[in-house]
């Protein structure tokens, strides 16, 4: 079964960008990938999804235009880019991942995930 770790998690002022990846054990091509959230005393939320066999991709609303997600197949690795942070953005970010699955599966959670890497935006 296929590993995630995330990486690239650290402090930011807001207005800053970090970039997340996601890095899988094996191939990752055949995989719908989501990034989801958890800030302290909050549910787990949906972030970010990229579909396994396009270029498509979701967005959730609080992040539209400032995150973007993206793949690179031939290093297992699915990367989040965030722009703009602002402090509401801290939080532990997770990857996730399903074999196959459409945009609206991976969003809702996938069967793999990782350990999460910590985001804190703060000035």
């Amino acid at each position: 079964q296929v590993q995630l770790v995330e990486s690239g998690g650290g402090m930011v002022q807001p207005g800053g960008s970090l970039r997340l990846s996601c890095t899988a054990s094996t191939s990752i091509n055949l995989y719908g990938v989501a990034w989801f959230r958890q800030a302290p005393e909050k549910e787990r939320e949906f972030v970010a999804a990229i579909h396994w066999s396009t270029p498509t991709t979701h967005y959730a609303d609080s992040v539209k235009g400032r995150f973007t997600v993206s793949r690179d197949d031939a290093k297992n690795t699915v990367f989040l880019q965030m722009d703009k942070l602002k402090p509401e953005d801290t939080a532990v970010y997770y990857c996730t991942a399903k074999i196959w699955a459409s945009l609206a599966a991976v969003s809702n959670g996938g069967d793999v995930w990782g350990q999460g890497t910590q985001v804190t935006v703060s000035s």
